[in-house]
Formats: structure tokens, sequence, C-alpha cells
């Protein structure tokens, strides 16, 4: 199965996310991610959502979501064609001992430390899937206390806007 990502233009308005939601549910397809916040549009939201199924169902699902109501728009992006990203904060044990070691690494990786405490850093970072990946890599043997990963965001390349000529 391959993932696809999907920037979803809804209104924005209660029950939205369960109705977008529930419908890849009952369709028992995996959603891998699911982000939703504010456009530049006052009443409409992005929906960025990562999905793992097949070409053809995914073609389903789409044609499915368009009927939906509170669907503006909604279109796939690919890699190439989009900048994704995700947001990840780790708090890591970091002792006297350690802690430059962790400092090297939170720097080789373009992060930054948000948190200080005698023990342990918390760590904010931001980058692609396989960038955070890394990462959590480096920084596991020093021990993870905490992690919390956001879902992917995502917008196309260029100067071309979804939101702009999707609004009704």
């Amino acid at each position: 199965m391959e993932t696809h990502t999907l920037s979803v233009l809804v209104e924005d308005k209660p029950g939205v996310l369960a109705r977008v939601s529930g419908l890849f549910s009952r369709r028992s397809f995996n959603i891998i991610s699911l982000a939703v916040g504010q456009t530049e549009q006052p009443g409409v939201s992005r929906m960025t959502i990562v999905v793992s199924v097949d070409d053809f169902p995914l073609e389903q699902v789409t044609k499915q979501l368009n009927k939906l109501v509170n669907v503006i728009k909604i279109v796939e992006l690919e890699p190439a064609a989009s900048v994704q990203r995700e947001l990840l904060l780790v708090k890591v044990r970091a002792d006297a001992g350690v802690r430059s070691q962790v400092l090297e690494a939170v720097q080789l990786f373009r992060a930054k430390v948000v948190d200080v405490a005698p023990e342990a850093l918390t760590i904010e970072a931001t980058g692609t899937m396989d960038k955070l990946h890394a990462l959590l890599r480096i920084l596991e043997p020093y021990g993870i206390r905490e992690m919390v990963q956001s879902g992917m965001v995502a917008v196309g390349r260029g100067p071309r806007s979804i939101t702009a000529s999707a609004v009704r």
C-alpha cells in the first residue's frame, strides 16, 4: 500500500472532522496522519490527511469526500510538488555528563531547545518524517522520557493557491 497526502478544504463548522474521518473509517482505510487548521480565508479550514491506500480506492474516497456538503476542494499533494512538515517535541535525559552531546545533535538537525531542566532538555524540531525519525534515532541512546509528534501539514509549491480559487 502507498501513502497519499490529501489537502482538503472544508467549511469551518462543527462535525465536519467527524464526517470526513468517518468516511475513511467506513472504508477501513488507515489514516496515518491528520492535521486541521484555519486558512487565510475566514470560515475555511484545511485538513491535511495522510492515508495508506491503493490508488483505485483512493479515487473512490475522493469522490465520496466531494459529495460531503462541507467539503470545498480536495487536492492530492505529491511530495516533490509540495512542502511537507511535521512538528516534534521530545524530552531527553540530559544530565551534565551528556548535555553537550545532546546539544550537538540538536544543532546538527537545526532543532532548538525550548526547555531546560537539571536532568532533561525539551527539544523542538520540524521537518519531514524521515528527518524527525533520524533525530529520534540519535537521541534514543540518551533516553527519551516523553515525546509528541504532530500530524503532517503540507502546501503546494509555487505561487498557486488552492484556497483562493476554491472558496464559494
